[in-house]
């Protein structure tokens, strides 16, 4: 199967980190403010045309295919968050799960859609997905992977999970659903024009000019120092500059080798984010400031705050990696 996303498979995407993703943001904004704005035009030259409002075939709870994925869940997830249940027949905790998840789309009417995918009957989507285990509970918002989490959990959690989710949906990426159906919220507010020096940064992220962007975003948190949109491309070029040129075999190696390494876990934690693997990386490093004290403890300690940066602070990884990290410091 052919990649059926740019945004989910492009070259671009290593792992956790979107060079594009400051952008994204912006975009998947822009396009569901559209996406609103034509359904809006559209029903309003119903109503003039004296035409009866078109009912609507929004469904809460939908099964995908590799056929329609595409549609159902990547062109769906620009108006609405799509949750994607991985699950098959025989898996006993998808039988706990499904019924959960279903649930609670009913619940929330229409703020995410639940895609359930069978894996035995959609192999290769369980293969691009990456999926290990069942149940795996992941979401796309804009056209961006979000992993959930792995495993049966308990309606409450799951809530707390989705409500994270919805949050980061509508304050990064402008996307909300509601009302029964995609974009049936209110309509976001009008984007406003991009610093030309924000987008400057953006182009050399984009560009592999990691140098240049990391100057580029420290010149705009100069002016503005609360800019998110700088912060997070400050931390995503600053963490490929840290791993260029660094050997992913000897690295693991010297982290494998000796615990008390810091700058081995170090350096294990940043390749580990680059390539996917975001509670590795964070528990790898909440586990060291576990096992450190003095500068070691604040030199974990510190690249674990970076790290937060680089994915985002409503992120539900980096909300549960906050949890345990303040476990282990206090």
């Amino acid at each position: 199967m052919q990649p059926r996303n740019s945004r989910l498979n492009s070259s671009a995407l290593r792992g956790a980190v979107d060079l594009a993703a400051v952008k994204a943001a912006g975009e998947a904004a822009q396009k569901a403010e559209q996406a609103r704005a034509e359904r809006a035009r559209q029903a309003a030259a119903a109503e003039s045309a004296g035409a009866a409002p078109a009912q609507s075939a929004f469904q809460l709870v939908i099964d995908v295919t590799e056929d329609d994925f595409e549609t159902e869940v990547v062109q769906r997830s620009t108006e609405v968050p799509v949750v994607i249940d991985f699950w098959a027949e025989w898996c006993g905790p998808c039988k706990q799960l499904s019924p959960v998840l279903e649930g609670l789309a009913e619940e929330y009417a229409g703020r995410f859609v639940l895609a359930k995918i069978d894996v035995d009957a959609n192999p290769l989507l369980s293969q691009q997905f990456g999926i290990q285990g069942i149940p795996a509970v992941m979401a796309v918002v804009a056209g961006q992977l979000v992993p959930l989490f792995q495993g049966a959990e308990s309606a409450a959690n799951v809530r707390k999970i989705l409500d994270q989710l919805i949050l980061v949906a509508e304050q990064r990426f402008g996307v909300s659903g509601g009302a029964g159906a995609p974009g049936g919220a209110a309509p976001a507010a009008p984007q406003r024009p991009e610093d030309p020096a924000l987008s400057a940064a953006h182009d050399a992220l984009d560009a592999g000019d990691l140098g240049g962007a990391i100057q580029a975003y420290r010149n705009v948190l100069a002016d503005e120092p609360g800019n998110t949109e700088a912060k997070l491309g400050l931390a995503q070029a600053e963490l490929l500059k840290r791993i260029e040129g660094l050997d992913l075999q000897a690295v693991r190696a010297a982290a494998a080798a000796d615990p008390k390494d810091v700058e081995a876990q170090l350096k294990a934690a940043d390749l580990d984010l680059v390539g996917g693997h975001v509670e590795d990386a964070f528990g790898r490093l909440v586990t060291t400031v576990g096992r450190t004290a003095g500068e070691d403890r604040d030199a974990a300690r510190l690249r674990l705050l970076e790290l937060f940066e680089v994915i985002g602070p409503e992120d539900p990884r980096v909300v549960a990696a906050r949890t345990a990290l303040a476990r282990v410091l206090f």
